[in-house]
């Protein structure tokens, strides 16, 4: 993970989750849960996430449930904080999200 990578102010958080809806910041993580029809369509999603942070180099803790994804995310490196790095992983995961059916 880059130095250079600076945890994000209690603004900046705020301002950046507007865009994201569905997200929260619950304790020390960038967290969102989603629904499906079923369990393949929520592990399909589980994958594909997987490939992202693969892609991204920065992971998040997933949760697969029968018919849900939790997501929690934020950046070990600087000691468990939120970063723009997080907020990147949690876009990408809107992006596909509606691709796997999410209610």
């Amino acid at each position: 993970m880059n130095a250079q990578v600076e945890p994000l102010s209690d603004k900046e958080i705020e301002e950046r989750l507007a865009e994201l809806p569905g997200w929260s910041v619950e304790g020390d993580s960038l967290r969102r849960h989603y629904l499906f029809h079923g369990h393949v369509p929520a592990v399909a999603m589980v994958v594909h996430i997987a490939q992202i942070q693969e892609e991204l180099g920065h992971h998040a803790d997933l949760t697969l449930g029968y018919n849900r994804v939790g997501v929690a995310v934020n950046t070990h490196s600087i000691g468990g904080r939120v970063t723009h790095l997080d907020f990147g992983l949690a876009r990408r995961i809107e992006d596909i999200a509606p691709g796997h059916g999410v209610r």
